[in-house]
Formats: structure tokens, sequence, C-alpha cells
């Protein structure tokens, strides 16, 4: 059942990284990509879920009969795999909010059309 759950796993980091790279290639083919951050958006969803289903499979294996030794080891690996789901939801959170927030000029080139404060006397 591990095996399965870990394969499944594995299936799944396959399966994100062959849409990232459909969606690298058809945004480099003419160039139009601004930015890559959608591509990363979708490789991080589906390593998020992957990352899920390996420690479910983690999970599973000291189910049955732990010892003290996997019982330490599961809870290393469960720390870190919830610790780099977490910042990947994070970053994931952060580059929605980005997207949707129009983009800000941030050229060194003062607009001409800006109106300009008068100097205080």
């Amino acid at each position: 059942m591990k095996l399965f759950i870990e394969t499944l796993g594995a299936i799944i980091i396959g399966i994100g990284v062959l849409i990232a790279l459909f969606y690298l290639i058809k945004g480099l083919i003419p160039p139009q990509v601004e930015s890559y951050n959608k591509i990363r958006l979708v490789l991080a969803r589906y390593l998020a879920l992957a990352l899920e289903f390996q420690l479910g499979a983690d999970i599973l294996s000291t189910a049955i009969a732990p010892s003290w030794d996997q019982i330490g080891k599961l809870g290393a690996i469960a720390v870190i795999r919830t610790a780099l789901n977490f910042f990947l939801a994070q970053e994931m959170k952060e580059e929605r909010r980005a997207e949707q927030e129009p983009p800000q000029d941030r050229s060194l080139v003062p607009d001409p059309k800006e109106k300009k404060n008068p100097p205080l006397a």
C-alpha cells in the first residue's frame, strides 16, 4: 500500500512537470511570456499535492507496528514535509496576490503628465 501511494505521489509530480513544461514551451514558441509565475504556480500545486501523498504513505507505513525509531523518523519527515508544504503554499498565495495587483511603474524617469507640487514659499 505504501509503495502504491508513493508511486501515486511520483506520478503526480511527473504530471505537474509535464504540464508546466507544456506551458513553458507554449509561452516560448512565440515569445509571449512576461512572467513565469503562472508556470511556477502550476508546478507548485502539483508538488504540494504530491508532498501530501508522500506524507500519507509515510504515516501509513508507520501505522503498522511502529518502533520508536520509525516514529522518530516519521516525526522528522513530517516536520520537514509540512514546512516545505507551508512555504510552498505561502509562495503560491503571494504569487496569486501579485498576479491580481495591477503592474506598478518602476521607471526612474518621471512621467511628464504627472502634476508636480508647487514649491513651498
